[in-house]
């Protein structure tokens, strides 16, 4: 793995600290989705908070605003709802690769629209973690909450096959389609409606059942695959290169294939790539889990 150099974001301690956190939520309108929607986020944190060691885990609770209560999941889709107060983060969510190559490369698509290397979702997640290994110290330059929910949010992202798409399509946001009889885009399938039909179909529309099942085949059906889905995070600190490659081969594989504009997804679409929902799902929070283990000791 190359190690590459962290990117440099604003600070923005200065701006938010984290006692202002919960005046920001409340003040700010729903901004539009990115990444997994509420419930998907919601689905990523709240696995990776049940495998946290428990010196990550008092870390996590430490770092979280008080009205959180402790609940990672519960301030997961946090980055989604600042992009209106922190412009330069809405790059962050996302990373562009060329047309139908169904590759990715770091020096070539980890950039922003002005060309900004480092500026995506993979070199977000490599800056917020080397943030988050500030944790301890008796002083530091960086707002450490924010970067625990940046983080967090943005280790769900990355695993959203979409969220490494074409760039001419936005990762599917220009691709017009009907879920059944809605009208709506790809990328938003992607990140909401996939998750909401199986709620609905299979669990009671309870989010809480979804992370359960997610869980059970954690422990069973993919219990052989956890450890190389935590692999890379045990050797270094975070591999997003790692997620980000599975991630365009997923889009070019389940999310754009057979599809084109004003396609209509019913059944087959959705019961065939529900799995593949499911899986990246579950892979987000083993390794957000294992990223945090990492950092936090």
């Amino acid at each position: 793995m190359i190690n590459h150099p962290t990117p440099t974001f604003p600070n923005s301690q200065m701006e938010s600290l984290r006692s202002a956190l919960p005046l920001l939520l409340l003040f700010l309108l729903p901004a539009a989705v990115h990444g997994w929607g509420v419930d998907g986020h919601y689905t990523t944190c709240k696995i990776a908070q049940g495998r946290l060691s428990e010196a990550a885990s008092n870390a996590v609770k430490d770092l979280l605003p008080k009205y959180a209560e402790g609940d990672l999941a519960s301030q997961c889709s946090w980055a989604d709802h600042v992009k209106f107060r922190y412009h330069w983060s809405s790059a962050l969510h996302y990373i562009d690769t060329p047309d139908n190559l169904c590759t990715y490369q770091y020096t070539r698509d980890c950039k922003d629209e002005d060309g900004v290397a480092g500026r995506c979702v993979a070199g977000a997640i490599n800056n917020y973690t080397t943030q988050l290994l500030d944790y301890g110290k008796q002083t530091t330059q960086y707002n450490l909450t924010e970067a625990l929910l940046f983080l967090s949010h943005f280790m769900g992202d990355i695993h959203q096959p979409l969220h490494v798409g074409f760039t001419s399509d936005r990762g599917g946001n220009s691709i017009n389609v009907h879920w059944f009889t809605r009208k709506s885009e790809l990328h938003h399938v992607w990140d909401d409606s996939i998750i909401e039909t199986s709620e609905e179909r299979f669990y009671d529309s309870n989010v809480e059942n979804l992370v359960n099942a997610i869980q059970t085949n954690i422990k069973k059906e993919w219990a052989d695959q956890v450890p190389t889905w935590e692999k890379c995070a045990r050797n270094q600190n975070t591999c997003p290169n790692i997620y980000a490659s599975e991630g365009i081969k997923a889009a070019c594989s389940w999310a754009y294939k057979g599809v084109g504009n004003d396609s209509v997804l019913g059944d087959d679409y959705f019961l065939s790539r529900l799995p593949i929902v499911n899986w990246r799902l579950a892979q987000g929070g083993v390794r957000l889990a294992a990223t945090l283990n990492k950092i936090f000791g």
